[in-house]
């Protein structure tokens, strides 16, 4: 078993540390974006935001506006797909915000923190 002097375990940072240290350059932050782009999705409630677009976008294409209507379909495609695309960053900005992020995230291996040097 290892214990945490160990290179398998990192250092524990607290948040206010890290929020502290960052700007600075003090932590090497390591973020999987498969797992930030599911949590991004289901903390910004991204479903629920984008599929009513997408869906009056199609409803207005159908009943005649058709440029209005693939405006909004184009729109809410893109935009789902910059946000995925940027979900790492996301994910880190939320991080240095909320400590209850940055709790979970490095708990659940969304988000590592190593210290420099």
């Amino acid at each position: 078993m290892a214990d945490a002097g160990t290179p398998d375990f990192a250092e524990y940072v607290a948040h206010e540390e890290f929020r502290a240290g960052l700007p600075f350059g003090r932590f090497r932050v390591i973020v999987d974006p498969k797992r930030a782009r599911r949590y991004v999705t289901q903390r910004l409630m991204l479903v629920v935001l984008l599929m009513p677009l997408i869906g009056i976008g199609i409803a207005l294409a159908l009943v005649g506006a058709r440029w209005t209507g693939a405006a909004m379909v184009v729109a809410g495609v893109v935009l789902h797909r910059v946000l995925m695309w940027q979900a790492p960053q996301i994910l880190l900005h939320m991080a240095t915000r909320d400590a209850r992020v940055y709790e979970h995230a490095t708990q659940q291996g969304l988000m590592e923190v190593r210290r420099v040097g």
